[in-house]
């Protein structure tokens, strides 16, 4: 996934109200106002001071000029706030089929309807399989060596989506939540069981259901993110 526009770098001034941060161009100086489309903790990745990079727009529909699309992080590496990226990204690699334990469904129909008043970030089918219901969730919590860890905050709609996922695989159908982990220093996967007990609760009844945990890393750079190695989930128990 490329970005639409070049990328410009700046210097976080703060973020506040959840969608918005202040940031001062470092071309300029001026000090700009740009939509931050994270509703999570952003936990070491919303601190003043960090050089972020916005992507600017001329869209007239749009209140913002710039969107906040990254973070750098200490040793060359990266880390993508925007939210809305991995099903992007993962939208791409699933029709260009290049993860694996998906690559045999040709037939990918985002946002298709399901479960209680749901909608399935990804419904995948193909002749002679079962289907596959996808959900993908965007991780950048890093606060331990290398692990990644989900959620960042109390995510009562993740666990819904979980239960939901367990029900797919009691119809019969297959189903996956995709961990997208938008931060280029991270090597594995956990559940941060601390922040939210009631989702550790859940991924540990999805996973005895059959709900199958796939993690991928992201490569990021100015230009845009694309989908990386697999990375392994912890198998340890998350309660």
């Amino acid at each position: 996934m490329r970005f639409q526009t070049p990328l410009v770098p700046g210097r976080l001034i703060r973020r506040y109200k959840r969608f918005l941060a202040d940031v001062r161009l470092e071309s300029t100086g001026i000090e700009v106002t740009a939509h931050c489309a994270n509703p999570g903790a952003m936990t070491g990745l919303a601190d003043p001071g960090l050089r972020v990079w916005l992507e600017p727009n001329d869209d007239p529909r749009r209140k913002l000029g710039f969107g906040w699309r990254l973070v750098e992080l200490p040793g060359g590496h990266w880390a993508g706030i925007d939210t809305s990226v991995p099903n992007r990204v993962v939208g791409e690699a699933l029709r260009a089929r290049v993860i694996p334990e998906l690559a045999r469904y040709g037939n990918v129909r985002p946002e298709v309807r399901y479960g209680t008043a749901s909608r399935v970030d990804f419904l995948l089918s193909e002749p002679g399989l079962p289907d596959a219901y996808v959900e993908v969730k965007n991780v950048h919590l890093r606060r331990d060596g290398d692990w990644a860890e989900f959620p960042d905050c109390v995510t009562r709609r993740g666990a819904k989506h979980l239960e939901e996922l367990s029900a797919m695989v009691a119809e019969g159908h297959r189903a996956v939540m995709l961990y997208l982990v938008q931060r280029s220093d991270c090597a594995r996967l956990r559940l941060a069981a601390d922040i939210d007990p009631g989702y550790a609760r859940a991924f540990e009844a999805a996973r005895a259901a059959g709900v199958e945990m796939l993690a991928r890393a992201t490569l990021i750079d100015t230009n845009g993110v694309g989908i990386a190695r697999a990375l392994p989930v912890d198998r340890s128990p998350q309660i």
